[in-house]
């Protein structure tokens, strides 16, 4: 199934979301990065954000400075925007959800048991991005519109304008669905047939 959302949105929504659903956002999304947890969540920094019922993605973009204008107000352009690989900000999903009110994360790579656990709690979802398509990405983007913790740059908590972002697939949903954990399964499972049909 597939869901176009306008952000931000509700738990109902983001509860009714399934392994293997494809996911498009209009509206707001913000990026964050390792540096910008790691200050929010561990140094006790702040944001004038408001995440509640947002999606964030894991992102640290090429940018360029440019003055500001209707086009670009934060003043800044993207440049390249892509996706880092999520595993290492594995601790920092369940306050992203529970303190922050936040609904997806989008990234590569998938994430761990504990946000798989938040998902469920919280009702949040993962949305996987294919690695490699930073450009394709970016021409989502319509804007940067703000930027906050920018002493962190590129690792700010930038806030973009996006149009048309994705189609996006669900690989972890609040239900225990976990895309990972089901391919390597059945990896695992094709690869011991294999062995046992050459007796070994």
């Amino acid at each position: 199934m597939h869901h176009d959302f306008d952000m931000p949105i509700g738990e109902e929504a983001t509860r009714a979301l399934r392994v293997n659903d494809t996911v498009t956002l209009n509206g707001t999304l913000f990026g964050i990065r390792d540096a910008t947890l790691i200050h929010l969540f561990d140094r006790g920094r702040t944001t004038r954000f408001d995440l509640r019922g947002h999606a964030v993605i894991h992102t640290a973009p090429n940018v360029r400075k440019v003055e500001p204008s209707l086009a670009h107000p934060a003043g800044y352009a993207p440049v390249c925007v892509g996706t880092t690989t999520s595993a290492r900000m594995e601790r920092f999903t369940a306050p992203l959800l529970a303190r922050c009110g936040v609904r997806l994360i989008i990234g590569k790579g998938g994430m761990g048991a504990g946000s798989l656990a938040a998902f469920a709690e919280h009702g949040g979802a993962y949305l996987a991005i294919t690695g490699g398509t930073a450009a394709l990405e970016t021409t989502w983007i319509e804007a940067i519109e703000d930027v906050d913790l920018d002493d962190l740059n590129p690792e700010s908590l930038w806030k973009f304008r996006v149009r048309a972002f994705g189609p996006l697939l669900v690989a972890m949903d609040s239900a225990g669905g976990n895309l990972y954990r089901d391919v390597d399964a059945d990896a695992r499972a094709r690869r011991a047939a294999v062995l046992a049909g050459l007796g070994m």
